[in-house]
């Protein structure tokens, strides 16, 4: 789908938009907060390390979420660069070097989906090797979420937000798979529900005076470090190693796995990987001049508002003005409160995103042959194994070539080639 025909389609998807937040509001805006348990701790961690600014991260990553939401139809994340932000935290970069390896990202990116490259991948790419890294993914945040529940607390504390989150936990179950009133009511808005819990307890639990007040947004251009800070050596290698780090992911996750995932969703609002390229590049040819937090979508994230309500774009777009008021109006002063807000809630929702990515392993398991289910075993089990979308990706390629090469040699001991 070319950028004309994705333009063109515009206003049926808005005219999806409309019908579906008419029908169901509540599940739109419950859905719009699913993806905030992957958000906030990195958009967080990366603000108290000056890693971004977070003023500019709401107001841009805001009105992304409008965009895209209107461009493209369906609840579709936007979501931190997370092998960028784990780097970022973990060696404590500053601004300029993350928003450049955002921006080399990018450029790649850009790149591929501009000469077909993306396109090319969507075809050569198995499905076992996506749906591998969609349940990869997806067991990589139910790991992450018990991380999440007690994350930086005291003791005491840590397990005293465990136990909420086990309680939370079992009412997700039942608010995510009862229904008002029988079979065909409408869903609990149960992520709705939480996030207003979870902002209540972090106002209560804030200083008075670190709550937020009025530090509106003041644009600035922050010039990204593309090759490195001046005057500090090696800077420009740890720069290009992280966009390096992130490329497979964003290029895998981000778009090949979210186009085949948006496809099982929703089929008639096709979202090619061409036009999420050129999304992922645009976010942050942008944003990375702003010191906005470098941004991608994902397969998790789309699967986390699903799973919580969102059938539409009308739910991102939600999320964005709700990103972008915040972020002009009340700017960098949101740190401390968003800090409080409970690692129980935000666990859960990450563990729902979890789950709910992991189930595409029953459509394969139904409807593949054996070898196509261990080949996506295999690409599983590289992503949680090695934490590494590229590493799962070379691991299934690998074993569906070899299936290949073992199912010409028969053939061609029986005098026939398949290929």
């Amino acid at each position: 789908m070319s950028l004309a025909k994705l333009t063109h389609d515009i206003p049926r998807r808005h005219a999806h938009n409309l019908r579906t937040v008419r029908r169901q509001p509540w599940a739109e805006l419950s859905g719009a907060l699913g993806d905030l348990g992957t958000l906030l701790p990195l958009m967080i961690s990366l603000a108290q390390h000056d890693s971004i600014s977070l003023s500019s991260t709401l107001v841009f990553s805001g009105l992304f979420n409008i965009l895209t939401g209107a461009v493209f139809g369906i609840p579709l994340p936007v979501q931190p660069m997370k092998a960028i932000a784990a780097e970022a935290i973990s060696r404590g970069y500053e601004r300029g070097m993350v928003t450049a390896a955002g921006g080399w990202v990018s450029l790649a990116v850009l790149v591929l989906a501009a000469t077909g490259g993306l396109r090319w991948m969507g075809g050569v790419v198995p499905t076992p090797v996506v749906r591998g890294i969609q349940i990869g993914a997806g067991l990589q945040l139910v790991g992450y979420s018990s991380g999440v529940v007690g994350g930086g607390r005291e003791e005491w504390e840590m397990w005293v937000f465990a136990g909420l989150g086990v309680v939370l936990v079992a009412v997700f179950v039942l608010g995510t798979t009862r229904r008002r009133g029988g079979g065909g009511g409408k869903a609990v808005p149960f992520a709705l529900v939480m996030f207003i819990g979870g902002v209540v307890w972090a106002m209560t639990h804030v200083k008075k005076e670190d709550r937020p007040g009025w530090a509106p947004w003041t644009p600035g251009v922050q010039i990204p470090a593309w090759l490195g800070v001046e005057g500090r050596s090696y800077t420009g290698l740890e720069v290009l190693g992280m966009a390096v780090g992130q490329l497979p992911l964003t290029t895998l996750n981000s778009v090949v796995a979210v186009s085949a995932l948006a496809g099982d969703l929703v089929p008639e609002m096709k979202v090619t990987v061409t036009g999420l390229g050129f999304s992922v590049a645009g976010m942050n040819l942008v944003g990375c001049w702003f010191g906005a937090m470098p941004m991608c979508h994902g397969a998790g994230g789309l699967a986390a508002q699903w799973r919580f309500g969102a059938r539409s774009g009308a739910s991102v777009i939600c999320l964005g003005v709700l990103k972008l008021g915040l972020g002009l109006v009340f700017g960098d002063s949101l740190v401390s409160v968003i800090d409080k807000f409970p690692g129980a809630v935000l666990g859960v929702m990450v563990l729902g995103a979890g789950l709910e990515l992991t189930r595409v392993a029953r459509v394969l398991d139904e409807q593949e042959r054996a070898e196509r289910w261990m080949v996506m075993l295999v690409t599983m089990a590289g992503i949680v194994a090695f934490r590494n979308d590229a590493m799962g990706f070379a691991g299934g390629m690998v074993c569906h070539w070899f299936y290949r090469l073992a199912a010409w040699w028969e053939g061609r001991r029986q005098g026939e080639v398949h290929l």
